[in-house]
């Protein structure tokens, strides 16, 4: 052995220079021969020798570039990934060793090593240093600069190492060039921040340095190219601490306009600031204005809405002529969203109204017509005559199509496709979708029962890289199945026999601890499947499952599940108590009583259990029982069990009535069903926002009793913020069984939870239940209504939900829901919260009187925009039903949100919607459809 291999198998980097460089072309040709074999040989090396690995991999990197000639294959050592292992490279020692090659190779190394996207950052040293040493251009690539940002000092070094670096006049304009902006630029937010690049890129400008015109346009140029928030406030920053000169903005008044149509809210506010200076200085044209003004306009940001409306009133104050060009794009906001914007811009047009020509006059007329109704008698005094009503238009709910349930494909066939399934399952690293699993796992017990043999070679084959095939001794490979089973792993495993029959025994039997969370009962149905299917394969073979389902929402039928225990009774098997238990909970109940006679018919035990169960004469499922309000810690509580997040959401809702039936027939892992456990412990570690696609199939037919179990998690997602609990309201709107108070108390919390992406989820849920006739709004209305006075729910989240709903047709849908939740959430708005109630209202509200007897003007934040959907809903259903409070609220005058949205509430209410639909003046079905017209449109 050579001593360079002795030194880099000992790791010894610091002597491999020495070592390489008296070596001859030949010696060194030899010596990477030497070293590409060591390389091989420590990629087999086990991860315990992950130290030896690391010492050994820098020391073997820069003898292989000391030995490699060609600059390709030396950059491609250096870049080389199991060398590294994400780590920068050993750069002085490389210079070193490198320094005496000829300058052209060298430029063409740190080229190459520029170029490579992953390594080029971390290279920036070697890079800089190979460039250095070479003469040649320096590397414009994006990971090369921003590995040039990230080693620049920071904090109070950063100027004074940009004024001492050779390249700072060559790579500051490259980092206006890059796809996305480099990290450090955008550590500090603050524009007046004294050590951040803005601020040291703009004295590098005063001192000449850096080109000020040069930062200037390129800034711009970014802001109108758009791109991540972060990103832009860099050069937002940068803009402000350049503070423009009159001249530099007017050079760019186009971009300004571009930015304050299309630019996001931030950069369009400040190309608005800049144009609205440049208009009251008079050097942008009224044209232009208008045109700029007709785009932001109609941006959905209120606040930009509202600041352009001031500007243009500042404009037509300032110079009364440029009414005519100006007036008509005011006239744009009459349709807009918000009827506290339309009265903006009905008062601007009626202040210069009088400036405006009669063909002007006449088209702001015509507009009028988009005027919320609130707005029209007001109208009518500014032009003179009634604004023409709009045609009368039927109403017509809009609901998504109704889902069509999909049947389940057969498990797979053959060998090959069996076999391609479970390495799908095995190695992707995306949740398992319950099809697949299902499939997958009856393809195995079908496969496994005619030839277990064959099954075990191919698996053996497909699955070779496996931990449980490699070297693991048996106990240990017992103690992690035990475990977890790790999905259908521990099936393919058994039929492998990598896991014994005396592991698989002992784990079968294990149940949920009484106290365990829900998830964790959730996944041990799942868990016993597993293990129980494993160790029936080694003694038992059983023919199919049972309890693999007919639908994809996991649901089974009934005449499905006689015909399979009939073969059963013909191969004279013995259903797996597991697996029969499953086969129960998923079967549909509510079909032709045929089906319960055709069980009972079959004279064995299991056919009888299924026909009590079909029938409701035998075990049935756990009821919830309903709560009124959610509990509130009690005052002999302790701080910390007062403020646990399931105590605070659930109550009494999740408490379960016993089933001794449940404990006497079913298997342990299903014994959770019939006993008074509750819905999550107080020790749960699992993540809110974990889905586990099984959960709903465990019980497809019963969605009431998973709501109950699962919504802890979507209400931490209201009250505590978390995110993805939401994610099971649309899979349960879509399953089968009652929908009851549980499942709409999930509901109200999804659609008042904090992540956009929940809420989105929980109005999916809504419109489906609506489309199926599930939906029960005035149920609904009153569980949000008593969410928010407790203060779990915010009524600015919640809005935003609504009018996501509303916006898709459904309006009658969710006025059903919104007409039930306003008296309450009025009568409670207009009381003070109690003491000690907090910023967010927890507790009930206490109704404070004043000296004159009437009710405090204290409001939740976000009724007002929830008045506001709601009005938008019966302006357009034509809804005529009477909410307690509202006139109290209209009544109160001012110009708050809350007063003039409830005016328009009000209003709306009372014309009716004899505009809309004269013949629903009619009585009109009420119930859980909560449709006000009683013909719905499902959207396909």
């Amino acid at each position: 052995m050579s001593g360079l291999l002795d030194a880099v198998r000992a790791g010894r980097v610091q002597d491999v220079p020495a070592l390489v460089a008296p070596l001859s072309a030949a010696d060194r040709k030899t010596e990477l021969a030497a070293l590409k074999a060591f390389r091989t040989e420590m990629r087999g090396w086990p991860w315990g020798r992950w130290r030896e690995r690391a010492k050994a991999g820098y020391a073997l990197l820069v003898a292989g570039a000391g030995c490699h000639t060609g600059a390709a294959a030396t950059a491609a050592w250096i870049g080389a990934r199991d060398l590294r292992e994400g780590r920068g490279v050993p750069h002085r020692e490389l210079l070193g060793l490198l320094a005496e090659r000829d300058p052209g190779w060298l430029g063409d190394v740190a080229h190459r090593l520029a170029g490579r996207a992953s390594t080029a950052r971390l290279d920036y040293p070697l890079i800089a240093g190979l460039v250095r040493l070479a003469g040649c251009p320096v590397p414009a690539t994006d990971a090369f600069v921003h590995g040039w940002a990230e080693a620049t000092p920071s904090h109070g070094r950063l100027l004074p190492a940009l004024r001492a670096d050779p390249l700072v006049r060559t790579m500051v304009p490259r980092l206006f060039g890059t796809a996305e902006l480099s990290s450090p630029l955008g550590w500090y937010g603050d524009a007046e921040e004294p050590h951040h690049w803005p601020t040291a890129l703009t004295v590098l400008a005063e001192e000449g340095v850096v080109e000020r015109g040069l930062l200037v346009d390129s800034a711009i140029a970014r802001l109108l190219r758009g791109g991540a928030p972060g990103d832009l406030g860099f050069f937002l920053n940068l803009l402000r601490r350049l503070a423009l000169t009159a001249d530099e903005e007017r050079e760019h008044l186009t971009d300004w306009i571009g930015m304050a149509a299309d630019g996001s809210s931030t950069v369009a506010g400040y190309a608005q600031g800049v144009l609205g200076r440049l208009a009251l200085a008079d050097d942008l044209p009224v044209r232009s204005l208008a045109d700029m003004s007709r785009s932001v306009l109609f941006r959905p940001e209120k606040k930009l809405v509202r600041a352009q409306l001031v500007l243009l009133g500042k404009v037509l104050r300032a110079d009364g002529g440029s009414a005519g060009e100006l007036l008509p794009a005011v006239a744009d906001v009459f349709g807009h969203e918000d009827t506290t914007v339309q009265e903006r811009a009905l008062k601007l047009v009626a202040r210069h109204l009088p400036a405006a020509g009669a063909k002007v006059r006449a088209e702001l007329a015509l507009a009028a017509a988009s005027l919320s109704p609130v707005h029209r008698a007001r109208a009518t005094e500014v032009f003179g005559e009634p604004a023409p009503e709009p045609d009368p238009v039927p109403y017509e709910e809009i609901l998504p199509p109704v889902p069509v349930p999909a049947r389940l494909a057969p498990a797979p066939a053959g060998l090959a496709e069996l076999v391609e399934e479970v390495v799908a399952l095995v190695v992707s690293s995306e949740r398992e979708e319950v099809t697949s699993f299902e499939r997958t796992l009856d393809g195995l017990v079908r496969h496994a029962y005619r030839d277990r043999v064959a099954l075990a070679d191919a698996l053996r084959h497909a699955l070779a890289d496996r931990w449980w095939l490699e070297g693991d001794s048996e106990q240990d490979r017992d103690r992690r199945f035990s475990r977890i089973p790790h999905g259908i792993e521990v099936v393919a495993a058994s039929i492998c026999e990598r896991v014994s029959v005396t592991a698989l025994w002992n784990t079968r039997a294990r149940t949920a601890v009484r106290q365990s969370c829900a998830h964790t009962v959730l996944n041990g149905v799942t868990e016993a499947r597993l293990w129980e299917a494993a160790h029936l394969l080694r003694t038992r073979p059983l023919p199919f499952l049972l309890a693999t389902p007919t639908w994809r929402t996991g649901a089974l039928d009934p005449d499905v599940l006689v015909e399979r225990l009939s073969e059963y009774q013909r191969l004279c098997a013995t259903p797996a108590p597991v697996d029969l238990a499953q086969a129960l909970l998923r079967v549909r109940r509510e079909t032709d009583p045929e089906a319960a006679r055709a069980a009972a018919a079959l004279g064995s035990p299991e056919g009888g259990r299924m026909a009590a169960w079909l029938s409701g004469d035998g075990t049935a499922l756990p009821a919830l029982e309903p709560a009124g309000e959610p509990r509130q810690p009690e005052a002999d509580e302790s701080a910390g069990e007062g403020r646990r997040w399931l105590g605070s959401v659930t109550g009494r809702m999740g408490a379960v009535r016993e089933r001794l039936a449940i404990h006497r027939e079913f298997p342990p892992a299903f014994r959770w069903l019939g006993s008074p456990v509750r819905p999550a412990g107080s020790g749960c570690h699992h993540w809110v926002g974990g889905e586990n696609a099984h959960w709903p199939a465990v019980l497809p037919e019963d969605r009431e009793t998973l709501a109950g179990w699962l919504l802890p998690t979507v209400a931490a997602c209201a009250e505590h913020d978390q995110r993805g609990g939401s994610w099971w309201l649309p899979v349960l709107a879509e399953s089968g069984g009652p929908a009851g108070t549980g499942l709409h108390r999930g509901l109200a919390y999804g659609l008042g939870a904090r992540h956009p992406d929940d809420r989105l989820s929980a109005v999916d849920a809504l419109l489906v239940l609506a489309a199926r006739g599930d939906l029960d709004g005035p149920l609904l209305g009153r569980e949000l209504a008593t969410l928010v006075t407790s203060g779990a729910v915010k009524v600015s989240r919640l809005a935003d939900a609504a009018r996501t709903a509303a916006e898709t047709g459904a309006y009658a849908t969710v006025w059903s829901v919104l007409g039930a939740a306003l008296p309450g959430l009025l009568a409670a708005g207009s009381a003070r919260p109690g003491a000690g109630a907090g910023a967010a209202g927890v507790g009930t509200a206490l109704a404070a009187r004043t000296r004159t007897g009437k009710a405090a003007a204290a409001t939740r934040p976000g009724l007002g925009e929830l008045l506001s959907v709601a009005a938008e809903c019966v302006e357009h259903c034509g809804a005529r039903d009477g909410i307690a409070g509202l006139a109290e609220s209209a009544g109160r005058g001012g110009s708050s949100r809350l007063a003039s949205q409830a005016a328009r509430l009000l209003a709306a209410l009372r014309q009716g919607d004899d505009h809309y639909r004269p013949e629903l003046a009619k009585d009109r079905p009420n119930g859980n459809r909560s449709i006000l017209n009683p013909s719905v449109t499902n959207r396909s």
